[in-house]
């Protein structure tokens, strides 16, 4: 009976459960394959693909920037992609867990939770502000619709008139007045950018003057966090449970935006300004810089998510398949999104009877400042904008939910005894309570310097760094025949050739690019793309903020080598060259977590079976016995790693 207890804890069972087949009982899995499908979906379609896509897309060349973005897709982000998958499903471990693979590259997945930290920070703080524009939105009347509010200035000029009691067909003439003055203006100020700049941000200075907190945006935070950490209460358990709805409802929305806006008179323009190719832009590095930084930043790949949400996969999931598919729905809701934006934009540029280039924007600035503009134009004008930033809160939920349960995984799976992981929930939590306190400094006057400075440098070019070290670690260090293997004994089927020669080549090349003078790294392709100094409407950052953010960007990177030479210290061995060869070498339970799964070089006989999951407390001198006659036979398993260095 003892015995069977004992087995029942190797193959991943808290004591009293049941074990079930194929199913890591003491660590979790999805409830079904469409909860991590769902789920991964909604962690890659994010804000970015609503307020950055459309924007890079008409800026870069129009459909002539489809061509370097689906070329980075193809070579860089669904390889990618899938690499993560598999290496995190492969482990059933998180971030930093997996880095048993070559414990001197653990700081790669202390990087990952740097990156996801600061994102995880400013991206709540963006969608709390979704939260305050949703609840504002429940009026007869949007509040930004017209110039006639105390936080107006006298260069404000609306777009639909002047609001008068006894509205009359006389009104038009107004209308048209009024949109003639803004035409003949050379610069306008509408009322939904003083809405947002005056009234809910009441915009400080300069970077440096954080004012006063802005209580009704830090209630909204508050909201915010709540949400997200009742979503999660019980880890994937719960939130794949949830996504049903977050993932999903958003195209819904969207769907229901792109009817109404192809309805509207000028939408065809806005669309043919979005699609129209500038095929001389092509040759422009700074349009495949913009390329390569939307599909890494999209698919939120080097962040840790998908590892973390893999690593509750079943062993034998097809993640190559659902790489190919999440992957490909992200890009495709970008370009989607697209259309119904600029739909809503060619049809506000046609009423005031100006370019589609004079009312598109990007980021915050065409979430929270045009759109809601165009907005006021359509009847029944708060429905149109309670679907709008309903759509944007799910789009960051999801998101968030990934970029949480990131953070709570590296935690538990580094601690990883039963108590903590019987109470994950007080790990979630405390990440919410840390995260929300973080935030706080975002909800100043300052705040949305502060947000735009994160959101340019805490995942710029570090992604690219971190994803090439890992690409290194898996395929030079630890072997890509070896891995090759692995992934074939977990999905049945080696990797595609295509797949096998990006991961062992394509991102060689970007991190080490040949000496041509017709090449361009990818990684020399983020830097011009980051060091280009950040503005926010004529305010210039000043140096020492600039300084701040490539401190941030550089946080993650200094992760990797600090790691390696506190790994490389405390490592046995008499020689440098020695304690580096141990630093390398996989650790003794680098494998599949359940004892179901390690066959081949893997695989141990009888009662000495080695477990990835850490024992009970109360059993540990039981198995030391056992840990002991085992580990010289798997040291010399992993031994067999040096072939590939």
């Amino acid at each position: 009976m003892e015995e069977k207890q004992f087995s029942g804890i190797l193959n991943g069972a808290v004591p009293g459960e049941p074990v079930k087949k194929d199913e890591n009982s003491r660590r979790g899995n999805w409830g079904n394959q469409i909860e991590f499908v769902l789920t991964s979906v909604g962690y890659a379609v994010g804000l970015g693909n609503v307020w950055r896509f459309p924007y890079l897309c008409y800026r870069n060349g129009g459909g002539a920037f489809m061509f370097p973005y689906f070329i980075m897709l193809v070579f860089c982000g669904i390889p990618l992609f899938f690499l993560e998958l598999s290496f995190g499903q492969f482990t059933s471990l998180g971030c930093l867990g997996v880095w048993k693979v070559s414990p001197m590259f653990k700081g790669v997945g202390y990087g990952m939770m740097v990156v996801s930290t600061y994102i995880g920070i400013y991206y709540n703080v963006v969608i709390c502000i979704a939260f305050y524009y949703f609840f504002m939105s429940m009026t007869n009347l949007l509040p930004w619709t017209y110039c006639n509010n105390p936080w107006n200035t006298p260069d404000c000029a609306g777009v639909v008139g002047t609001p008068r009691a006894n509205a009359t067909f006389a009104n038009v003439s107004a209308v048209v007045s009024g949109v003639t003055e803004i035409v003949n203006r050379t610069k306008r100020t509408s009322p939904s950018e003083e809405y947002w700049r005056n009234y809910v941000l009441n915009v400080s200075d300069g970077i440096g003057d954080f004012g006063e907190v802005r209580l009704p945006i830090l209630g909204c935070l508050a909201v915010s966090w709540v949400v997200v950490f009742l979503c999660l209460i019980r880890g994937v358990k719960s939130s794949g449970k949830v996504v049903y709805f977050t993932a999903t409802f958003p195209y819904v929305v969207l769907t229901i935006l792109f009817i109404r806006g192809i309805t509207l008179e000028g939408a065809v323009s806005g669309i043919k300004y979005y699609l129209t190719p500038q095929w001389e832009k092509i040759l422009d590095a700074k349009v495949w810089g913009d390329a390569a930084s939307q599909i890494f930043y999209s698919l939120g790949c080097a962040w840790g998510g998908l590892i973390t949400m893999a690593s509750y996969n079943k062993f034998h999931n097809n993640c190559f398949r659902d790489s190919i598919i999440i992957s490909v729905t992200n890009c495709g809701t970008s370009v989607y999104a697209g259309f119904v934006i600029f739909s809503i934009l060619g049809f506000m540029a046609n009423h005031l009877g100006v370019d589609v280039s004079e009312v598109a924007d990007h980021g915050p600035g065409l979430a929270f400042v045009a759109y809601p503009e165009a907005l006021t134009l359509l009847p029944i004008s708060p429905l149109w904008s309670l679907l709008f930033f309903f759509m944007l809160i799910l789009l960051g939920l999801g998101t968030q939910f990934c970029l949480l349960e990131t953070l709570v995984t590296a935690v538990v799976d580094e601690i990883g005894t039963d108590w903590i992981i019987k109470n994950k929930t007080y790990v979630t939590l405390g990440v919410a309570v840390i995260g929300f306190l973080l935030g706080v400094p975002l909800t100043t006057r300052a705040g949305i310097y502060w947000l735009l400075l994160m959101d340019n440098y805490a995942a710029s070019f570090s992604l690219v760094v971190i994803s090439c070290i890992m690409c290194i670690c898996i395929m030079y260090v630890y072997g890509h025949k070896k891995y090759f293997k692995d992934v074939e004994m977990m999905l049945g089927f080696p990797p595609p050739v295509f797949f096998r020669i990006c991961w062992r080549f394509v991102f060689l090349i970007q991190f080490f690019p040949p000496e041509s003078g017709f090449s361009i790294s990818l990684n020399q392709i983020f830097f011009l793309f980051s060091y280009k100094p950040i503005t926010y409407n004529d305010y210039v950052y000043p140096s020492w903020s600039l300084v701040i953010g490539f401190f941030m960007a550089l946080s993650s990177v200094i992760c990797i080598p600090i790691y390696a030479l506190f790994k490389i210290a405390v490592s046995e061995g008499s020689t440098f060259l020695e304690r580096l060869k141990n630093s390398v070498k996989p650790d003794p339970t680098w494998g599949p977590a359940l004892q179901e799964h390690r066959k081949g070089r893997y695989a141990t006989t009888g009662p000495e079976s080695v477990e990835v999951c850490p024992l009970k407390e109360d059993l540990k001198n039981e198995g030391t016995a056992m840990w002991s006659s085992s580990l010289g036979d798997v040291r010399l398993t992993a031994l067999l790693f040096t072939g590939s260095l």
